[in-house]
């Protein structure tokens, strides 16, 4: 089969891999309909991660099975199926607790922009549609796998309530999802801070209310310019910088909350100035498998279309284009098609 891999900081190739097998009886292998590139595969990429040796790449995903191990009874080959970037049992204390992400037995995906992914704890992380669905909802699907179900993960950790205000710091996918799920789930306003035109529509479009271009203090001044000098009841923290995460928590109202799903890189917080503040953190990898039914349905309703995220569609050969764009900022987010 084809898979991606990568070889150094802006070296992503195409090569003939082995097809995966069945290791385990919990496994399953899918045939990709649809994968991606993530934005979180851009830190090696840009060599603010190691890499290594060369390894494949890729952890969004939606599939046919192909193939089940003997302990797999809730999916079954020819299904159409959706799953997460960290697989679960969806049966251990932390998944019964609504944390599949820490799951006992969890292992995060890492070889998903191929032909074929062997998905481990299938039995516990695939989640099979009533019907095959129709092509045009496949990249909303494909973007519950991760940046959807994320996005609606660091709304729900920021604690979004109906008529609350909501910021989104960050405008690629995950933001943009973000904002999404801060609409589905009631906010009243809210301000997505970005500062290219494209995204901007976008998250107009998703139900953002206000527009932020400033970044540092002075995005900082203007969210606290439109809420009252108070600063908002949820911020979604979606990148993982350090400047980021400052933006997020100096733009939260005393007692309110932000929710962090961006990987965090040379993130540091300071512990006395969170005291003082009253503001709540939490956040994480998502749980993607907790919000997976939901939020298949609210694609499948036409509620929801994350899939518009993906501006640029590419045959899986053309991977290291993809990855180029998207680290260029000539793309939100790279659609890959087997």
């Amino acid at each position: 089969m084809r898979g991606a891999v990568i070889y150094a900081p802006g070296d992503v190739r195409v090569e003939n891999l082995d097809d995966p097998e069945i290791i385990k009886p919990t496994d399953a292998v899918i045939r990709t309909v649809a994968t991606c590139v993530c934005g979180s595969d851009l830190w090696p990429y840009r060599g603010a991660e190691p890499i290594g040796d060369p390894h494949p790449m890729g952890h969004e995903y939606v599939g046919i099975v192909e193939e089940v191990g003997s302990e797999v009874a809730n999916v079954k080959p020819g299904e159409f199926v959706v799953g997460s970037f960290a697989t679960s049992d969806n049966t251990c204390a932390n998944c019964w607790n609504g944390w599949q992400s820490n799951c006992l037995h969890r292992e995060f995906m890492s070889t998903c922009q191929a032909d074929y992914v062997r998905i481990p704890n299938a039995h516990g992380t695939l989640v099979a549609t009533d019907e095959h669905p129709d092509g045009e909802v496949v990249p909303s699907l494909l973007a519950v796998s991760d940046v959807m179900g994320t996005g609606w993960y660091a709304a729900v950790a920021a604690e979004v309530k109906p008529g609350s205000t909501a910021v989104v710091v960050g405008d690629g996918a995950v933001g943009l999802c973000g904002v999404i799920a801060a609409n589905e789930l009631g906010a009243e306003r809210i301000i997505a801070m970005s500062r290219h035109e494209s995204r901007q529509r976008l998250a107009l479009e998703f139900g953002a209310t206000d527009i932020v271009t400033e970044r540092g203090e002075e995005g900082i001044a203007r969210v606290k310019d439109l809420t009252g000098g108070i600063g908002a009841d949820s911020v979604l923290e979606c990148v993982g910088t350090a400047e980021s995460m400052r933006q997020a928590l100096h733009s939260t109202r005393p007692g309110g909350n932000v929710g962090f799903v961006g990987v965090p890189h040379e993130v540091a917080v300071d512990g006395e100035e969170l005291f003082f503040s009253h503001v709540g953190l939490r956040g994480g990898p998502a749980p993607v498998r907790r919000f997976l039914p939901d939020l298949i349905d609210r694609v499948l309703s036409g509620r929801i279309n994350p899939g518009k995220v993906f501006d640029l569609t590419l045959p899986l050969e053309h991977v290291a284009e993809g990855y180029k764009a998207m680290d260029e900022r000539r793309a939100i987010k790279a659609l890959l098609m087997p």
